[in-house]
């Protein structure tokens, strides 16, 4: 079977399902959303946020880049976290990173990786990895990868909170950074920090 067909068919499956479930979800839905959480994560495509969280549609507000990254000097995000604060006054953010990741992984090797838009998007975090190598407690080189990735939401969690558009919001959301192991499926807490604060593990 074609992945078109197949993509199909598994929609038409879970509509089934839904539907079965609960007759009035998608008449809910088109009302309008009122998501938890804005939910930044990996492109991986084995960190899918809803699937990990078991949440629902309308749950989560989801925007995800390789590694990660609160890119805010891109409007693909800045759109979506303004959006989300400011519209949808969202109580949470959300960082989440996962072990393993390879766009961690790249920044950490000091190798470009010979994709223009890849390495662009990877500079600040190699200067991230480049101030923080020697402070990290790893052993080899997959430790240090999973050490960089908790720094790494750290980091963004701290960048996040030092926006005026997070620390001036109407409804200044928690801030929450984690972590998904790969290996295990369980989602570690990292730190959680109020806008005006560092975070802090």
């Amino acid at each position: 079977m074609q992945f078109k067909e197949r993509l199909l068919l598994e929609n038409q499956a879970w509509l089934a399902t839904m539907q079965e479930r609960d007759s009035k979800f998608f008449a809910r839905l088109e009302q309008g959303q009122s998501p938890e959480a804005l939910w930044l994560g990996c492109s991986d495509s084995r960190v899918p946020a809803e699937t990990l969280c078991n949440a629902s549609p309308g749950d989560l507000f989801v925007h995800r880049n390789v590694a990660n990254i609160a890119a805010t000097e891109e409007h693909g995000f800045m759109s979506a976290l303004e959006y989300a604060v400011t519209a949808l006054k969202v109580p949470y953010i959300v960082v989440c990173g996962h072990e393993g990741c390879g766009g961690v992984g790249a920044a950490c090797s000091g190798q470009a990786s010979g994709m223009d838009h890849v390495d662009a998007h990877l500079a600040q975090l190699v200067e991230l990895y480049n101030s923080e190598r020697d402070n990290l407690d790893a052993n080899d080189d997959k430790a240090r990868v999973n050490a960089m990735v908790r720094r790494n939401v750290e980091a963004q969690i701290d960048k996040l909170a030092d926006l005026d558009l997070i620390k001036n919001a109407e409804q200044p959301p928690t801030l929450l950074g984690l972590v998904y192991a790969l290996d295990a499926g369980h989602l570690d807490v990292v730190c959680e920090s109020a806008p005006s604060q560092p975070a802090a593990a």
